[in-house]
């Protein structure tokens, strides 16, 4: 009979714990998809008023890649302590330093008022949103993956997946609106800051919810078990190891899977932001297409998005992690030529279509990469394994996509060296998934045999606790 730790959940209390996790991703991604699109927008003439158009629109992107830079960092300290404090406190915090930093930006004086101290401040700010988006994604597929049923695992977990594609549908979908509605002028003069004003709002709500689910049961079990060896080593039992450091643990036992992690996001992360954010660079300056008609179709797509990454989720859970991940990096890869040949015929429908089919690809990617990542560690290391291995990547990768797009598409003027970079992430991304484990029948509640094991007395007395 199973121990109340580790027996699974009704569905209403796994439901809640998924709507949780969902929520608070979504205002996270929401608030750093934001500054994204605003960096594409407006930010190059807000702050970078002195530079040529294309040139200030790279220094905004420079500032958006610093957000990337300080992810690691996040990743390693809220994974530090996720290991060691519980999955629950640290998204709290996650939720409130990246909301904070958001409703700060919509405050933020421009470069017409302060001078360079405007810039300054934007990439301080930007660097405590990338801190704590480094601990939310962890934290976040975490809670589902250890709560949730083994069998479908994939699919439960995916959904804190649809937070990057709900945050982005929300942030696009505020800006659409408000430039649908505003002037020009008056968007660049106040309008912009009303999204980032919003986040406080947003945040109230995620901090509701999240105060509401309980700590993972999985990592509860684990916690007695480290606890147990403790108990073990300070009364001298034989065999009984210190605990390490959750870090230490991860490049010992798992460097291996942190490189397959890290390889597995270039494609996925590239893919995404060239899709997303780099498009509104894109298709306004090389094709002649609106600010209002780009984000209209990132609209859309982002709610194709939202849908089809639950299907793949549940479909990995059929055939397994890898061959639906595979299946994403082909397709996204083979899918950039056409994807460019679209947006530049101009047309809405064409625009609408390149998007949603990069994206679908994208999900196919993104849906199984929380199981798979999160089935790669041991619980008492998950945390800081699953982060580390996805945002040290994010620097690597999605940091520097729109920074480079744009820059090729300056030197060469032409979307064939953006293509190529992007099927180069994609043939990085399908050697890594290829020599991987598969890992859909692995047990999150089995002890890894790589960590350390307490002494037989204190093993039974975790067990019985």
């Amino acid at each position: 009979m199973s121990s109340p730790a580790t027996a699974p959940p009704a569905p209403a209390s796994l439901k809640r714990i998924v709507a949780a996790s969902l929520i608070g991703t979504t205002i996270e991604w929401y608030d750093f998809f934001l500054y994204g699109s605003a960096a594409a927008l407006v930010f190059n003439k807000l702050f970078f008023p002195d530079s040529d158009p294309l040139v200030g629109t790279l220094l905004s992107f420079l500032t958006y890649a610093v957000g990337f830079a300080a992810r690691p960092l996040g990743a390693l300290v809220f994974g530090h302590y996720g290991d060691r404090l519980g999955r629950k406190k640290l998204l709290v915090l996650s939720l409130l330093l990246m909301g904070g930093a958001t409703f700060a930006i919509g405050l933020l004086p421009t470069h017409a008022t302060i001078g360079t101290a405007a810039p300054v401040l934007l990439t301080v700010l930007r660097l405590v949103q990338g801190f704590a988006l480094g601990g939310e994604w962890g934290g976040a597929v975490l809670l589902v993956s250890e709560h949730g049923d083994a069998r479908r695992r994939g699919f439960w977990a995916s959904w804190p997946q649809t937070g990057a594609p709900a945050g982005q549908l929300l942030a696009t979908g505020v800006l659409s609106l408000l430039t649908a509605v505003l002037s020009d002028s008056a968007f660049g003069d106040w309008g912009w800051r009303i999204p980032f004003l919003l986040s406080g709002v947003l945040v109230m709500v995620g901090l509701w919810i999240r105060l509401s689910v309980d700590e993972s049961p999985v990592f509860k079990q684990a916690l007695a078990q480290a606890e147990a060896r403790k108990a073990a080593r300070a009364a001298g039992a034989a065999g009984a190891e210190a605990e390490k450091l959750p870090l230490v643990s991860v490049l010992k036992h798992h460097w291996r899977d942190v490189l397959v992690a890290m390889g597995a996001r270039m494609a996925e992360n590239i893919s995404y932001y060239v899709i997303t954010a780099f498009i509104l660079v894109y298709a306004t300056t090389s094709a002649g297409v609106s600010r209002q008609t780009a984000l209209n179709a990132v609209l859309i797509a982002s709610a194709v998005h939202f849908a089809v990454i639950p299907a793949w989720g549940a479909l990995s859970d059929r055939v397994g992690r890898r061959p639906v991940y595979l299946l994403g990096a082909v397709g996204v890869g083979l899918w950039m030529f056409p994807f460019f040949s679209l947006i530049d015929t101009g047309g809405f429908g064409n625009l609408i279509l390149a998007v949603t089919v990069g994206l679908v690809m994208h999900g196919a990617m993104y849906a199984p990469q929380a199981a798979f990542f999160s089935e790669m560690f041991a619980t008492r290391m998950r945390y800081s394994g699953a982060s580390i291995g996805a945002q040290f990547a994010s620097v690597a990768a999605g940091a520097p996509a729109p920074l480079i797009a744009t820059a090729l598409l300056a030197d060469y003027d032409s979307s064939t060296p953006i293509a190529l970079y992007v099927i180069a992430a994609a043939v990085l991304t399908v050697v890594a998934v290829g020599v991987a484990k598969e890992t859909r029948h692995r047990d999150l509640t089995d002890v890894d045999p790589a960590d350390p094991q307490p002494a037989p007395a204190a093993a039974a007395d975790a067990r019985t606790a």
